[in-house]
């Protein structure tokens, strides 16, 4: 990831009002974490055209995606 990248998805993760646990422009961790884990997710996503829907490296592919959802706990 770049430095760029990197900020982009720090500020995607700053809180925008404050819950009682974060205050506005404060990072909000979780948030941040489950970005970067999205973005890790979309690498390894088979292409988007659906050629390998159905092929093995296709289901393999959405089996470690569903395993790296459920291990970090990130809804689909």
């Amino acid at each position: 990831m770049t430095d760029e990248q990197i900020a982009k998805l720090y500020e995607q993760a700053l809180v925008i009002e404050s819950n009682g646990d974060y205050v506005a422009g404060e990072l909000n961790p979780a948030k941040f974490a489950e970005l970067i884990v999205r973005e890790c997710i979309e690498i390894v996503k088979p292409c988007k055209c659906g050629c390998c829907v159905g092929e093995p490296e296709g289901i393999i592919t959405d089996t470690i995606i569903k395993q790296i959802k459920k291990h970090f706990g990130i809804e689909p």
